[in-house]
């Protein structure tokens, strides 16, 4: 397979400030994995494979910085329901199963085939408890050519006995989990406690050091449910809020940390919010579909905190990070006209911004086409929607295909400079 190729399309992208760059019947000349230029005449290279995608509509992959690949299964039900009751009675059953092997490639082959053909080139994922199956869904993601951190989930107090793990076990199983990955290329390991209330102080405690002397990532939940924040006040009354539970077990910052949701760290934690290893993982979607609330994205951006967009499955309903793209606009106009009008509605090029650019920066920088960024890009075809309008911009066209077909899957993909299909 060539390791060079230019590219003829549209290409939309932000750049790092978040203006619109737009390059209509345009070249990308991509070489060994990485971005080598984008002009408006063919580059002059003899060694290079060219393709034709002219008219197609081509954008920087797209980050999902929160999914439950365990969770995929049973998207779409029990949406009635808050956040803790759900777990309790749908979820913790559900990641039981994951414990039979034929059970887990079922379902991770459908979530992996599925993640592939859709916009998202990089993935933050939560697996389960168990190494086993954990480690086959990392297998499927690496011979898909998707990036991703996947993590085997931690818990040991406060589940369903199926989920509830020996403290020292869940360490040990961590460990095994890291060491079986060292090999994969696309797939690392990220630290997953899933959240305060599932992890015991000792735990804790012991996955920090992990994170810390081997320079992994981590990822968990913060103040997504306000039940599940008095909970957490309960379980740790030292603590100022609950962002600071994480802080004094070692957890906050040090390392790049994913925390999802943040529905109410505007609130209860607007100093901690601005440690720059935290990234805000916003899951507009899964927020509405639970009761949770409205993130301030708005007070994110303005006061320089890092944020990316996560479906969120299966509290959100689809893989589709365009969709979570105009979820996010949405919802932050609700939060505008009826929670706080000191913090304007997020407009599309800002909301997609957050979704290329700003969770990309947690994969240490792809989401945009400049030289030297890791080649990550998707083709879309939006000329199947007719409109008599025939002086679209680009970003107009990126605008209607996400709000009209969010989930079409796209047409091509390359993810570190590999054409995945």
């Amino acid at each position: 397979m060539s390791s060079a190729y230019v590219i003829h399309a549209d290409f939309y992208q932000t750049d790092r400030e978040g203006m619109a760059l737009e390059m209509p019947s345009s070249y990308l000349l991509v070489r060994d994995g990485r971005v080598v230029s984008l002009t408006t005449s063919r580059p002059d290279v003899s060694d290079a494979t060219f393709l034709d995608w002219s008219g197609l509509l081509v954008i920087p992959g797209l980050t999902d910085l929160h999914v439950h690949a365990s969770q995929y299964q049973f998207r779409g039900l029990w949406m009635d329901e808050e956040l803790l009751e759900w777990l309790n009675a749908h979820t913790f059953p559900e990641e039981a199963k994951y414990k039979e092997i034929s059970y887990a490639s079922q379902a991770y082959r459908i979530f992996t085939d599925d993640l592939l053909h859709s916009a998202t080139t990089r993935a933050a994922i939560f697996a389960t408890i168990h190494e086993d199956s954990t480690l086959l869904l990392a297998r499927y993601l690496e011979e898909a050519g998707i990036a991703a951190y996947v993590g085997k989930v931690n818990m040991d107090r406060n589940s369903v006995p199926e989920l509830t793990e020996d403290s020292e076990a869940s360490v040990m199983s961590t460990l095994s989990f890291i060491e079986k990955m060292k090999d994969f290329k696309n797939v690392k390991p990220i630290i997953t406690p899933r959240f305060i209330p599932s992890c015991s102080d000792w735990l804790l405690d012991e996955l920090a050091c992990i994170a810390k002397e081997r320079g992994l990532p981590v990822q968990s939940h913060l103040s997504e449910n306000q039940s599940e924040g008095e909970w957490v006040h309960s379980l740790c009354p030292e603590s100022v809020s609950y962002a600071d539970a994480y802080r004094r077990h070692g957890l906050w910052g040090g390392v790049p940390t994913i925390m999802a949701h943040c529905v109410y760290s505007m609130e209860a934690e607007p100093g901690l919010m601005r440690n720059e290893d935290i990234f805000v993982a916003h899951c507009p979607d899964s927020n509405t579909n639970l009761s949770s609330g409205i993130a301030p994205a708005r007070w994110f951006l303005e006061n320089g905190v890092n944020m990316g967009l996560g479906s969120d499955v299966a509290g959100g309903t689809t893989l589709s990070i365009l969709r979570a793209i105009t979820d996010a606009v949405k919802v932050s106009k609700l939060r505008w006209r009826l929670v706080d009008q000191r913090f304007r509605p997020l407009s599309f090029r800002e909301a997609f911004h957050i979704a290329s650019r700003g969770g990309g920066a947690f994969f240490g920088g792809v989401g945009g086409f400049d030289e030297g960024m890791e080649a990550d890009l998707v083709a879309l075809d939006d000329s199947v929607r007719k409109t008599a309008i025939k002086d679209l911009s680009l970003e107009e066209r990126l605008e209607r295909h996400a709000y009209l077909a969010p989930e079409e899957p796209v047409t091509h993909k390359m993810v570190k400079g590999r054409l995945l299909f």
